[in-house]
């Protein structure tokens, strides 16, 4: 397959009434667009800000293109990634005769995100070395990973693979994993509960790709625990954004994608296999739930917005 027969480029993203959340998002996008500068590229939100994930499609429609790659700019499979987006892109394929689009998977558990990872904690542990000197140990350290939290127990259980692996791979004295929300414990609770072990150096790191009103709630989090306890001293870890292995994460869920080698784990899916908890979730319909706030706007935006004219159907659920 010659370059100019390549598939064009759509990457997919949750979307957020954050300005800078969705700006961080774009530059993702130029990363790609850099990285294969042959390629047709566009973006697609899924919910609030625009494009949404048609006017993307119908770009490169207009444009063209027959085959797209969709890249879920997702970091675990949870609804978003399993359900939504799948069912978004299958509707749009059915309406353009001779279009295919193939999706790729979310960036999971992956070496280079831990690596990532690793090295915004390091980031953070400069003003612990500054203010500790050579009294700074990771093994007198807590480390709190959040993660966005899910209704989807897999999801949510490989956020907690992930501050393990973080754990033992930094040696820090403890870690532990919450949630921004849908999920338990959030991070007001984990804080106080950990407080009880005792650390007087603690870490907080989202596990999140990009900012937002999420990332912002989880500062503010961690401003309010130092605030009531001036004996502990917090670190606030950046989050993932645009860390180069993060993109090389990215590049290589896109080459496996095309090489038809990209799987969800289907092992663990709610919607195939009975999930404890979750029983009532197998043999689902696949559709999206996110009609009424498609395209609906960031906080920048001060009027309504056209949610766009294409519809969901019903699709069995497929990966």
């Amino acid at each position: 397959m010659t370059d100019n027969q390549k598939p064009a480029l759509l990457i997919v993203g949750h979307g957020s009434r954050d300005v800078d959340a969705v700006e961080e998002f774009h530059q993702l996008a130029k990363h790609f667009q850099e990285k294969y500068p042959e390629r047709m590229c566009e973006t697609g939100f899924l919910e609030f800000a625009r494009p949404v994930i048609a006017d993307g499609v119908d770009k490169l429609v207009e444009k063209g293109c027959k085959n797209i790659t969709a890249i879920p700019g997702m970091l675990m499979a949870a609804g978003h990634a399993k359900n939504d987006i799948p069912s978004e892109l299958n509707t749009l394929q059915a309406e353009v005769e001779g279009l295919n689009i193939t999706y790729g998977t979310h960036l999971g558990v992956h070496p280079k995100m831990v690596r990532a990872a690793a090295a915004r904690i390091e980031e953070s542990e400069v003003e612990l070395k500054e203010k500790f000197g050579d009294d700074y140990d990771r093994k007198d350290t807590l480390l709190v990973v959040v993660g966005r939290g899910a209704s989807d127990s897999d999801a949510n259980s490989n956020i907690t693979k992930i501050t393990r692996m973080l754990e033992e791979g930094m040696g820090f004295g403890w870690a532990t994993t919450c949630f921004s929300g849908v999920t338990t414990p959030l991070v007001d609770v984990a804080l106080e509960r950990a407080h009880g072990l005792g650390f007087k150096k603690v870490i907080i790191f989202p596990y999140f790709l990009f900012t937002g009103r999420l990332v912002k709630k989880i500062y503010q989090w961690a401003d309010d625990y130092q605030a009531n306890h001036p004996e502990v001293t917090v670190a606030k870890a950046p989050y993932l954004n645009d860390h180069p292995l993060v993109i090389e994460t990215f590049l290589e869920k896109m080459e496996e994608t095309e090489q038809g080698t990209g799987n969800m784990n289907c092992q663990m899916c709610q919607y195939r296999v009975q999930i404890l908890g979750s029983e009532h979730k197998v043999g689902a319909v696949q559709e999206g739930h996110h009609h009424h706030v498609r395209g609906a706007g960031t906080d920048a935006d001060d009027h309504s917005h056209d949610h766009g004219h294409h519809h969901h159907h019903h699709h069995d659920h497929d990966h």
